[in-house]
């Protein structure tokens, strides 16, 4: 197993413990010199908080353990593509790469609806890596709204 692969399943580790709050499984790790320095796991229902996206959650811890908001010269590992407002932090940390389990379709702002990573007006772009473990990433999500359609029957 290679090291982007060993990275994200600590990100789909991360998922799984969303899914066991019931909420979406998203989750996502930042590495930094080869060393995971940050996880996060989307809270939103249970923090009943629109920021509460597991990308956002570990941005905050990786800036807390590294002292700066800078995150130059780290990668973040992330189940789901990310959206608009993620993809916005992720620029605004300067985080050198993205690499990402499942595209999102739907919402999705790094490629799929829009590319906010790579906008060459902005004064960063993030190097991006996509289709990582794609098939455990899209089948525990997919997975999920199976479920929680069957529960609302």
């Amino acid at each position: 197993m290679d090291s982007e692969e060993k990275f994200m399943k600590a990100a789909l580790r991360e998922a799984k413990k969303a899914e066991k709050i019931e909420e979406v499984p998203i989750g996502c790790v930042i590495v930094h010199n080869g060393k995971i320095i940050a996880r996060g796991y989307n809270r939103r229902n249970i923090d009943k908080n629109t920021l509460a996206h597991a990308e956002l959650s570990a941005i905050k811890k990786a800036s807390k353990k590294l002292g700066d908001w800078r995150l130059e010269g780290c990668t973040m590992y992330v189940t789901l593509e990310p959206c608009q407002m993620c993809a916005g932090a992720i620029v605004q940390s300067r985080m050198d790469k993205v690499v990402i389990g499942a595209m999102n379709p739907k919402a999705g702002c790094a490629g799929s609806v829009l590319n906010l990573l790579q906008v060459p007006a902005f004064n960063h772009q993030v190097a991006l890596e996509t289709g990582i473990l794609e098939a455990e990433c899209s089948s525990m999500l997919t997975d999920f709204f199976k479920a929680l359609r069957e529960k609302k029957k």
